[in-house]
């Protein structure tokens, strides 16, 4: 798939060391895009930047979390500073909250807003005052099946994610004006380092998981960097305050049981 709108563009991916994130970051390399890749996890962010250096991908390393707003606004900065510009964020920072409701603590909770929500609305802040000054932009919020449906157990992420959607479309009719572009993506779910450990503490059955997905297997992280691509691209350019929901076929049968 190639898409020669993105090259050279500047991509500010968060959470970009493992995952989805750094899945998209090779997706958006292999397009000649100039990368800034954003994580908490300095260990993971090194290893990540070794692994598009050897591809040969422009890349700044950024350590930093999402919930810090001094440093995600610096971050723009520094990407402005090194690149000229800003044209993507894909906004794909976050965690989960699988546990029943009574189970979870005041600091879980708070975590997950923290992260999931106001992470997301800061740095999509922050994006958007370069993205308006330079008249266009393009931002890939991630949100979650759980974004456009529930489940039980899922509280705290269920209320995040339909928060982000809902985020997405609000910024979406506001800056439509100034040239920028945002979208929700949708995932159901992925095979990642993320789900891995869900799987391995107990908290999802991987087995059961696919049994209820119409296509019958999880997505992979490279799946969802295709759909990322298409949405940062030209080939979307009329899309914006959209949920793009890519769950091989979960939501669309609401008759299965889930675990």
């Amino acid at each position: 798939m190639q898409f020669a709108d993105l090259s050279d563009k500047v991509v500010w991916i968060t959470g970009a060391g493992k995952g989805m994130g750094l899945a998209m970051a090779h997706a958006f390399a292999k397009q000649g895009a100039r990368l800034a890749l954003f994580d908490i996890d300095a260990q993971a962010l090194a290893k990540a930047q070794d692994e598009l250096d050897l591809s040969g991908a422009r890349c700044l390393s950024l350590v930093g979390s999402v919930t810090d707003v001094s440093r995600v606004n610096q971050a723009v900065q520094e990407i402005v500073q090194t690149f000229g510009q800003l044209d993507v964020l894909i906004n794909n920072a976050g965690i989960s909250m699988n546990k029943p409701s009574l189970q979870v603590s005041e600091q879980e909770w708070l975590q997950t807003v923290q992260i999931n929500l106001n992470g997301v609305f800061f740095c999509a802040q922050a994006s958007a005052r370069q993205m308006i000054e330079q008249g266009c932009g393009n931002m890939i919020f991630m949100g979650s099946i759980y974004g456009v449906t529930t489940a039980p157990n899922r509280a705290a992420y269920c209320a995040t994610k339909s928060a982000v959607v809902a985020l997405a479309k609000s910024l979406a009719a506001e800056w439509a004006t100034h040239g920028v572009r945002v979208n929700a993506l949708c995932p159901g779910y992925v095979e990642t380092p993320f789900l891995t450990e869900l799987v391995s503490r107990g908290t999802l059955d991987k087995e059961a998981l696919e049994a209820r997905i119409p296509l019958g297997k999880l997505a992979s992280a490279a799946q969802m960097a295709d759909v990322a691509l298409y949405m940062a691209s030209d080939a979307s350019s009329y899309m914006t305050g959209h949920a793009m929901v890519v769950d091989g076929g979960w939501t669309a049968d609401s008759f299965k049981v889930t675990t």
